[in-house]
């Protein structure tokens, strides 16, 4: 037995965090029976599982995706807005099941991973990894050595202190910045207090991938070695 949240992970339908809010609301049933409770567990070889009527598989072929978000789409499987979604950009012909590793908001670009490996997925955005993040910022505002300090040092915001950051500044209004948290906004954030305005963001790296070569708004499988490399980040 399994707890649904899990399960629902697993099978490449979200990540487990995804999964309890669908949960939540209604959207997941056992053997016929509408389930809402977080702690709820199952047994794929005995029990039918559906999330929105489907039954889940558990078998499928593990899909990995690198993918150059353009602005204007909201990382997500789905938005009850009804706003463009990465899935979109993956074409109609594409048949798999997939969802995004963590997000990137609606007006950031670059790189991001789509994958139906629940596992991976999970182990990718728990803080305890600290997978490394890169990102490109090009700012309003003077950016000043002792702003860059700060950001390397880290800066209280409303969730807490953020952890040391690495900071490069690129041009006079362009900085290289990674980190090795995910929470919401957070690059935004952190240069919004030390009075910067980030006009334009874009991610380069993550876990070791770039974007080399891949055009804004196109996307690719990973290689065997890509898909090794990840792993290797979790080690």
């Amino acid at each position: 037995m399994e707890r649904l949240q899990k399960l629902i992970a697993q099978a490449g339908i979200c990540s487990r965090r995804e999964a309890e809010k669908i949960i939540s609301v209604g959207r997941v049933t056992v053997d016929g029976k509408i389930i809402t409770e977080l702690g709820a567990k199952a047994d794929p070889s005995k029990n039918k599982i559906r999330v929105d009527g489907k039954l889940l598989r558990f078998n499928a072929e593990k899909i990995y995706i690198l993918l150059n978000k353009p602005r204007g789409y909201v990382s997500t499987a789905h938005d009850e807005r009804g706003r463009k979604t990465v899935l979109d950009l993956l074409g109609e012909n594409f048949s798999g099941r997939v969802y995004p590793v963590g997000r990137l908001d609606l007006n950031s670009e670059g790189l991001i991973l789509l994958t139906n490996d629940g596992d991976l997925t999970n182990a990718l955005i728990h803080p305890r990894y600290e997978v490394a993040k890169t990102y490109r910022a090009k700012i309003s505002g003077t950016v000043t050595e002792e702003k860059l300090d700060k950001l390397r040092a880290g800066v209280e915001l409303d969730d807490g202190l953020t952890a040391p950051a690495e900071v490069y500044l690129l041009e006079d209004d362009l900085v290289e910045v990674t980190i090795h948290e995910g929470r919401n906004r957070q690059v935004r954030r952190m240069f919004a207090a030390v009075g910067c305005d980030v006009k334009r963001l874009r991610r380069i790296k993550f876990a070791g991938l770039t974007l080399d070569g891949l055009k804004v708004g196109k996307w690719r499988t990973l290689t065997a070695d890509e898909i090794a490399q990840l792993k290797g980040e979790l080690t």
